[in-house]
C-alpha cells in the first residue's frame, strides 16, 4: 500500500524571505511598540519644551499615559494575540484586521497630540476594547475559559483610558491619575500572572538543573495580594486607606512576590541572558512593591515606587519577551546575542538610574532622568533596528506565523 508524504519545499537559496508583518500578532505590535518607546521621550522633551502646546494630553499625564496605553498596551495585545492562537487553538487577528488594529493603536498615538480630545478619547478607548472582543472571540471557539480573565483586564483597561480622557475632557469629576493608577495596578497583575507561567518554564527549559519550581499556595497568595492592592487602590479615596494599611498590604506582597522569585532559582541563570533577563525583571516586582510600602508612610517618593513597576519590571519584562519570543515564533535560535545583551544591558540601566538616584541623591535628579530617557531610548531604538528584519519577514523554515 503506497504510503502519502507530505513535503513542504524549502526556501529557495537567495530568495528574498516574503513580507510577513501581518501574519501574527506580535510582529507589528513589537515593532510599533518598540518603535514609540524609543521615540516618545524626544515627543516629552518636544512637549516638555512647550512646542507642542496645543496637545489634547499634557505634561506627566500624558508621558504617563502613552508608557502604559500606548507602549504597554501594544505589546501586551501582541502578546496575548500571539500566545491566544495557542492556548485556544483558534485564529486570531491576522492580514487585514490585525493591520485595521495597528492603524488604530497609531491613531490613537497621533490624536493625542492634537487638539481633538473626543476623537483621541473614541480612538483609544476603542483600541483595548477590539483586542478584548477579539481576543474574546477565539477564546469563546477554542472553549478556554481559563483564560478569560485576560478579556477582563482588557476591558478594565479600556475603562481607566476612558476615566483618563474624560477627566481631561471636564466632563467627569475623577483624575485623570485615578485611571492611569488602575493602568499601573492591571499590568502588575497581568506581568505577575504572565510571570509566572513563562519564567518557571523558561528557566528549566534554557538552564540544566535549575529546577524551579511553582509552590502552589504561595502562587495564589502573591496574585492574590495584588488583586486586593488593585481592589485598595480602588476604594482608596471614598475610603481613606492611604498610609498604613496600604502600606501593610505593599510589604506583605513584596514578602510574598520575593519568594516566589527565590523559588525560581535566578542565581542559576547568570549565564543565560535570555532567561536571566526575565529574573531581573521579576526582582523588580518586590522592589516596586516595598518602595510603595515606603511611599504610602512618606520615605520615598511615590515617583520611585511607580518607576520601578514601569521602568524596571515592565521595560525589562518587555525587552526580554520582545526578543526571546519574537526569535522562537520566527524559527530562529533561542540565543541572546551581542545585540540582545547590548539591549538588556541599556534599559536594565535605565531603570537602575531611574529609581536609585532619585532616593539616593535627589540633587541629581534631573540629571538621572536625562540619561535614563536615552539609555531606554537608545536599547528600544535598538532593537526596532535590529529586529525590523525578523519581524517583517517570513519564518525561514516555511510555517506559518
Amino acid at each position: 500500500m503506497a504510503t502519502l508524504i507530505s513535503i513542504r519545499e524549502a526556501p529557495r537559496p537567495g530568495q528574498p524571505p516574503a513580507f510577513a508583518l501581518w501574519a501574527l500578532g506580535f510582529r507589528p505590535f513589537y515593532l510599533l511598540a518598540s518603535a514609540f518607546a524609543a521615540l516618545s521621550i524626544a515627543l516629552w522633551a518636544l512637549q516638555f519644551a512647550g512646542l507642542l502646546g496645543h496637545a489634547f494630553l499634557q505634561g506627566p499625564i500624558w508621558h504617563a499615559h502613552e508608557m502604559l496605553f500606548g507602549f504597554g498596551l501594544a505589546v501586551l495585545v501582541g502578546f496575548l494575540f500571539t500566545a491566544g492562537r495557542n492556548w485556544s487553538g483558534q485564529a486570531t487577528p491576522t492580514g487585514v484586521p490585525l493591520a485595521a488594529l495597528a492603524a488604530l493603536w497609531v491613531a490613537g498615538r497621533v490624536l493625542v497630540l492634537t487638539p481633538w480630545g473626543w476623537a483621541a478619547m473614541l480612538v483609544n478607548v476603542a483600541f483595548p476594547l477590539a483586542a478584548a472582543a477579539a481576543l474574546g472571540v477565539a477564546f469563546y471557539k477554542g472553549r478556554n475559559r481559563r483564560n478569560y480573565f485576560f478579556v477582563a483586564l482588557l476591558l478594565l483597561m479600556g475603562l481607566a483610558e476612558g476615566v483618563v480622557h474624560l477627566s481631561a475632557l471636564g466632563v467627569a469629576n475623577v483624575p485623570g491619575w485615578a485611571g492611569i493608577g488602575l493602568a499601573l495596578d492591571v499590568m502588575l497583575f497581568v506581568l505577575c500572572v504572565m510571570a509566572g507561567r513563562v519564567v518557571p518554564m523558561f528557566t528549566n527549559n534554557g538552564v540544566p538543573g535549575a529546577r524551579a519550581v511553582r509552590v502552589p499556595p504561595l502562587e495564589k497568595l502573591a496574585l492574590g495580594l495584588v488583586l486586593a492592592l488593585l481592589f485598595a487602590d480602588m476604594v482608596e479615596r471614598p475610603l481613606h486607606l492611604g498610609g498604613l494599611p496600604l502600606a501593610l498590604l505593599a510589604l506583605a506582597a513584596a514578602a510574598a512576590h520575593l519568594a516566589r522569585w527565590l523559588r525560581w532559582q535566578p542565581w542559576k541563570t547568570l549565564h543565560h541572558p535570555l532567561v536571566w533577563v526575565l529574573h531581573m525583571a521579576y526582582a523588580w516586582i518586590p522592589v516596586h512593591l516595598l518602595l510603595r510600602a515606603c511611599a504610602e508612610l512618606g520615605w520615598v517618593p511615590q515617583s520611585a515606587a511607580t518607576h520601578a513597576l514601569t521602568a524596571g519590571a515592565i521595560g525589562c519584562m518587555v525587552m526580554g519577551m520582545v526578543t526571546r519570543t519574537a526569535l522562537g515564533h520566527t524559527g530562529r535560535a533561542l540565543r541572546a546575542g551581542r545585540t540582545e545583551r547590548v539591549c538588556y544591558a541599556l534599559i536594565g540601566l535605565a531603570a537602575l538610574l531611574r529609581v536609585a538616584v532619585p532616593i539616593l541623591a535627589p540633587q541629581f535628579l534631573a540629571s538621572a532622568v536625562l540619561f535614563s530617557a536615552l539609555l531606554w531610548s537608545a536599547g528600544f531604538g535598538v532593537y526596532t533596528v535590529a529586529y525590523w528584519p525578523i519581524l517583517s519577514r517570513a519564518r525561514g523554515d516555511g510555517l506559518p506565523g
